[in-house]
């Protein structure tokens, strides 16, 4: 299901909406919260997931930075990103605060 700040934020940027089923996965840096910016990033969905990566500050490269959540779960843990997990794959998010920050990168959906 698509919310009405959800359907609001991709009419803002000319984006077809895509749900983001609560049922599936995001890899979230749920460690890494605290640091800003808060960034998102939207990979094609692969099985059991929804193709969102979440984290705050710097991404790392290391093994375990991301862990699997529930998207039903992210109103607990990042709120702010809500409005836009309706944008498709190949799209990135920086939140932080006096500052949003929202782009396509076609190098995200690259076969």
């Amino acid at each position: 299901m698509i919310s009405e700040d959800q359907a609001r934020t991709c009419a803002a940027y000319g984006v077809q909406p895509v749900a983001c089923d609560p049922d599936l996965k995001v890899g979230i840096a749920l460690a890494s919260l605290e640091l800003l910016p808060l960034n998102a990033l939207r990979h094609r969905p692969a099985t059991g997931t929804v193709g969102w990566y979440i984290w705050g500050g710097e991404l790392s490269d290391a093994p375990d930075f991301f862990q699997p959540l529930h998207a039903s779960h992210l109103g607990q843990y990042v709120p702010d990103l809500l409005p836009y997990l309706a944008l498709a794959p190949g799209w990135r998010v920086l939140l932080a605060p006096d500052r949003v920050e929202v782009w396509h990168d076609p190098g995200l959906i690259v076969e």
